[in-house]
């Protein structure tokens, strides 16, 4: 007996779709960089991750200029120290308080304290540094001094006789 099977191209497509999906290299790794080795933690046990910010670090003509991402730090809680050429940005961000009856269902937030060193180049104005945090952003500006600024040379041109 002769059995014939059916197909809906619609359903071949995904099939075919569902394949690709399976072998795509990307979301392998986005998977794998996700990848839970402790799954069966707690929610509450996840959260001891340590709290590390963002930094942006941009050079420009005129000086060295730093941001980090600090939601939720306080003002008081940024120590920023320089020592030589040793730039260290350290700080704290706390835990909010947490009661028993409050149940959570997801808890991704981290906490702790953290602290970031840069070495900067020689020809920064080490009593010039300002700093500012405004709306969770840190941003610090380390001046170079006037003699390693870049200058604008000009050629004069040659008057051929």
């Amino acid at each position: 007996m002769l059995t014939l099977n059916r197909r809906n191209r619609d359903s071949e497509a995904n099939t075919r779709n569902r394949e690709l999906e399976i072998w795509d290299p990307f979301r392998m790794m986005r998977e794998m960089a996700g990848w839970e080795p402790f799954p069966h933690l707690s929610v509450a046990d996840a959260a001891v991750a340590t709290f590390s910010p963002a930094f942006e670090v941009k050079e420009t003509a005129d000086a060295y200029i730093f941001k980090a991402d600090l939601p939720g730090v306080a003002e008081g809680d940024v120590d920023i120290s320089l020592t030589g050429n040793r730039l260290t940005i350290a700080g704290k961000r706390e835990q909010e308080k947490r009661t028993e009856r409050e149940r959570y269902f997801s808890y991704e937030r981290s906490f702790g304290t953290f602290s970031r060193s840069f070495t900067l180049p020689d020809g920064c104005e080490a009593e010039n540094v300002t700093a500012d945090l405004k709306s969770g952003v840190l941003s610090l500006v380390v001046p170079k001094k006037a003699e390693v600024q870049p200058r604008k040379i000009h050629l004069t041109p040659k008057v051929s006789a």
